[in-house]
């Protein structure tokens, strides 16, 4: 049993009530077993709940390393709708970026672990695609609000394209690195975009 807590198991918990805890369960035992290793049976025992249940909260396995990524998807819609037409397109853009990708610093190590698997496990990284493309229509849809344009119209997907692979360029530095803060990186290099990458 994972011991995460500190007490060894979960024997004499309640079982798993939200994607949220299921999802780090599913982490932990991806850490200490391996992805490909973990079974749905694994994580559903884990949790406390029947295999049944398990396919209420997630589609899949590959589900779970993205926890409950459409509540943080309108999170973000709601950031950028509070910041509406005020700031700069690309300053608004990133700053509910940078928002969207804050953490509690006792969460972080293992937000580096989820990313890490997501950057490396094949199996994952085809299943990313999904998640990126409705990542990448919060960014269109506001751009293309903000422009008077389509969310499929050329500039609104080429400035969520742009985001999308200036985002995912941070993530793996800071993910290559251990003395670098996520939100700091995803800052910088949103910046670096927004003045197209000339010296500042």
């Amino acid at each position: 049993m994972i011991d995460r807590h500190g007490s060894g198991s979960r024997l004499g918990r309640g079982p798993a009530t939200s994607k949220g805890e299921l999802a780090e369960i599913a982490m932990y035992l991806f850490m200490e077993r391996g992805f490909e290793e973990t079974t749905v049976d694994d994580i559903a025992a884990e949790a406390g709940i029947g295999r049944r249940t398990f396919f209420r909260y997630f589609d899949s396995k590959n589900d779970l390393p993205w926890g409950d990524f459409e509540a943080h998807l309108e999170e973000m819609r709601r950031h950028l709708k509070q910041l509406g037409g005020e700031p700069p397109l690309m300053d608004a853009l990133r700053i509910a970026v940078v928002e969207f990708n804050r953490f509690p610093s006792e969460v972080l190590s293992l937000h580096r672990q989820r990313m890490h698997l997501l950057f490396t496990v094949p199996a994952l990284q085809a299943h990313s695609v999904l998640r990126y493309r409705s990542w990448r229509e919060v960014v269109a849809e506001y751009a293309a609000e903000r422009r008077g344009l389509h969310p499929g119209d050329h500039e609104p997907q080429a400035i969520a394209w742009a985001l999308l692979g200036t985002a995912m360029a941070a993530y793996a530095h800071w993910l290559a690195t251990e003395d670098t803060e996520l939100t700091v990186l995803l800052d910088d290099s949103l910046r670096m975009l927004s003045r197209g990458f000339a010296a500042p």
